[in-house]
């Protein structure tokens, strides 16, 4: 928990705490010696079981077209490496972009471990991890972050999550990596040139060449490389791993006369997310899609990931291409019958395979003693209709905010504001575009009577929702986290106060910041979870403080809803 409303950055307790110490500087000095093997992407864990855990580095090589070499890994129960637990070799391959992943074995439940790789004279940083607990544990502390777009900022959440003085895994909900490209006019480029922040390679990502030099630029900062070394990750992608927008059969940003053939890119991206990130790997023959999986922490949470971009998601639907109707001779916009395609009972977010696979998951937790169920999901799961700006507003605020946006945007501001004054949905990529399956897995958490809690990213905000069913019955709360860096609405619209509009116009909204960036961190027990929405103060300097913008508590109560603590 954070107990201060702010903290002071300290580099040196910082390496201190990850096992590095005044050995840090040397580490990384040779980890980048000239004409030879280096290690200039850190380290990483993930996937923590209570026997094993995922390891994780890239040992760059000299050149491109270097061929096979072998590198050493080691675990040991101490920073010190007096006592080593578990080591190996690997073969470091161009066919894996020189990627090294272990599974390492036969590891005690609800333990620290240090592990770094080698390869002749040259070692690696070190990184620490953690096995998940078995049986009856005091508490969890987990650390959650979506949303990371290198050129708009600093990485200033990601050292903070490196900081904290406790935390048992990182659960990153997706958008690690945007496909962008770097242009004057890409997503988020403004001041990257004047920060440092450029990309690799400049262009958009379609190859598999392309996604593993994107992943490469990121894994090269290192606020990203400190959180990797801190503690074991547990990750599920988005949509801009691949694209934006991505649904099963494409995405908003794939054209096939642009990029190609979909299915080509989706298989490029998956293979590089795969091989740069510290997680488990599909089994022969399997879905690379099905990355939902479960990871019990002893009684106290089960934390549940499921997939809602590649596996079955049906085509998002758009208020830009409304089908139309025709009245008074003119063809006009048709909502209902927009409306008539959303209620659709078959679209789809998770698939049946997976819904089957969930709703066993969460009856298995409960009658297998978890306290809490906490779904890792990657998008806004509760009922949140569009902001009515011109009913929140003055009129002449109004006019004035629309008078100060880019003339090509007024339009699309005007067409949105009479959209969102119908009570539509905010965002129809998200659950609310999909409500019969939102019903589904709603049915599924009262079935198991399970005490669930929602997490969310992809939003670039801090949601606290509390979850109805159609029925009206609360059955679960939402704690969405905020972006790292990525622009949300309260950017484009600094001089409003959107989290508030939204949440006064919303039942389901107990509180919405549409501008910080920063983090989530809960701590759960099993009689409740402390939530902490937590802000860093600037991604345009690398000095930065951190606060918490509110506290929340969720009492392990079936329908219970958050309280500000």
């Amino acid at each position: 928990m954070i107990e201060s409303a702010e903290m002071s950055i300290n580099r040196r307790s910082a390496l201190a705490l990850l096992g590095l110490g005044a050995n840090a500087a040397a580490l990384s000095a040779s980890a980048a010696e000239p004409g030879g093997v280096s290690f200039q992407h850190g380290v990483a864990s993930g996937d923590p079981l209570s026997d094993r855990v995922i390891i994780w580095t890239r040992a760059t090589p000299p050149t491109p077209q270097a061929k096979d070499f072998a590198v050493s890994w080691t675990v040991a129960d101490a920073p010190d490496f007096k006592r080593v637990v578990a080591s190996g070799h690997l073969q470091a391959s161009a066919a894996r972009d020189f990627t090294i992943k272990a599974d390492v074995a036969g590891l005690k439940p609800g333990k620290d471990y240090w592990f770094r790789f080698s390869t002749g004279d040259v070692q690696s940083p070190v990184g620490r991890t953690r096995t998940l607990p078995v049986g009856p544990v005091k508490d969890v502390s987990l650390a959650v972050v979506s949303c990371s777009l290198y050129p708009a900022g600093y990485f200033n959440a990601y050292d903070a999550v490196a900081k904290l003085d406790r935390v048992d895994a990182v659960v990153h909900l997706g958008d690690y990596i945007y496909e962008y490209g770097a242009g004057p006019n890409d997503y988020g480029t403004a001041g990257a040139a004047k920060m440092g922040r450029l990309l690799e390679p400049k262009h958009e990502i379609v190859s598999l060449a392309d996604y593993r030099l994107r992943h490469a630029t990121y894994k090269s900062d290192p606020h990203l490389q400190a959180a990797h070394a801190r503690a074991p990750w547990i990750c599920v992608w988005d949509d801009h791993e691949t694209a934006n927008d991505s649904w099963i059969g494409g995405a908003e940003n794939h054209s096939p006369e642009i990029e190609g053939d979909w299915t080509a890119r989706k298989a490029n991206a998956l293979r590089a997310y795969y091989e740069w990130m510290p997680l488990r790997e599909p089994s022969a023959g399997g879905l690379a899609e099905a990355i939902n999986r479960s990871f019990r922490f002893g009684d106290v949470a089960e934390l549940i990931m499921v997939e809602t971009r590649l596996l079955a998601r049906s085509k998002q639907l758009d208020y830009a291409a409304m089908p139309m109707r025709q009245l008074d001779g003119k063809s006009v916009p048709d909502l209902a019958a927009l409306m008539a395609q959303r209620a659709d009972p078959g679209r789809q977010l998770l698939g049946d395979k997976q819904e089957q696979w969930l709703g066993e998951t969460l009856k298995t937790s409960v009658a297998g003693g978890c306290a809490w169920q906490i779904l890792g999901n990657q998008v806004v799961m509760a009922q949140v209709k569009g902001p009515d700006l011109k009913a929140a507003l003055p009129p002449a605020d109004w006019a004035a905010m629309v008078a100060g946006l880019p003339e090509a945007f007024r339009p699309r501001i005007e067409q949105m504001a009479a959209l969102f004054a119908q009570g539509v949905p905010f965002n129809l990529d998200a659950w609310d575009g999909h409500p019969a399956a939102r019903e589904r897995v709603y049915a599924m958490i009262k079935a198991a009577k399970s005490q669930a809690i929602v997490l969310a990213g992809d939003s670039h905000a801090f949601w606290v929702n509390e979850l109805h069913d159609a029925a009206g019955d609360r059955v679960a709360v939402e704690f969405g986290t905020t972006a790292i860096t990525s622009p949300g609405w309260g950017d484009f619209l600094p001089k409003q106060d959107m989290g508030k509009i939204i949440a006064d116009q919303n039942d389901e909204v107990v509180y919405s910041h549409q501008s910080a960036k920063g983090f989530t961190l809960l701590t759960l027990t099993s009689e409740e979870t402390r939530v902490e929405l937590i802000a860093v103060s600037t991604i345009a300097d690398r000095a930065y403080e951190t606060k918490a913008l509110k506290r929340y508590r969720v009492a392990k109560r079936w329908g219970a809803g958050v309280e500000e603590a």
